[in-house]
C-alpha cells in the first residue's frame, strides 16, 4: 500500500466523519396530484416547485392534475412546497390498471382517475374475508373410486 495510499486512506477516514451529515440525494422523479384550474394556478405551482434546490425539471399536465418533478429532491419536501401554494396536493395515487392484481375492487376504482389508471391499493391493508366455494358437482364423483357415482 505505500505511503501515498496510507495517507489517502487516513484522509478518507477523517473526511468521512465530516461528510456523514451531508448525505447525497439521488436523482428521482416525484409525481404529485395538485388541483389546478387555470393558467395562474399552473404558473404558481411551477414557480414554487422550480425554486426548490435540486430541482432539474417541472412538468405539469393540468388535464390530469399531475405534476412531475425531477431532480435531487426529497418527496416530502416537494409535497410540502406544493401545499404551501394553497393548492390541494398529494402524492400521485394512481397506477396503470394492468399493474394492479384486482383493478375492479371498490378501493381501486376512482371516477376521478385518468383513463387507464386506478388507485394504488397494493400497500393498503384490506380486511376482506375469503369464503371457500365448493362446487357441488365435483363432490358427486370420487377420485378414490372412479367407478362409483353418487348420481345413480
Amino acid at each position: 500500500m505505500g505511503v501515498g495510499g496510507t495517507l489517502e486512506y487516513l484522509s478518507d477516514l477523517v473526511g468521512s466523519s465530516h461528510n456523514r451529515h451531508n448525505k447525497k440525494k439521488q436523482l428521482q422523479t416525484v409525481e404529485l396530484k395538485v388541483r389546478m384550474d387555470c393558467d395562474g394556478c399552473e404558473r404558481k405551482v411551477k414557480n414554487a416547485l422550480s425554486s426548490l434546490s435540486g430541482v432539474k425539471s417541472v412538468e405539469i399536465n393540468r388535464k390530469q392534475q399531475k405534476v412531475t418533478v425531477a431532480g435531487y429532491v426529497d418527496a416530502n419536501k416537494v409535497l410540502k412546497k406544493a401545499k404551501s401554494t394553497g393548492k390541494k396536493a398529494e402524492i400521485w395515487p394512481y397506477v396503470p390498471y394492468s399493474l394492479v392484481s384486482q383493478p375492479y375492487i371498490a378501493q381501486a376504482y376512482d371516477k376521478k382517475a385518468p383513463s387507464g389508471y386506478v388507485r394504488n391499493v397494493e400497500h393498503t391493508v384490506t380486511t376482506a374475508s375469503v369464503t371457500k366455494y365448493e362446487d357441488p358437482y365435483s363432490n358427486m364423483f370420487s377420485d378414490d373410486n372412479p367407478n362409483a357415482c353418487s348420481i345413480m
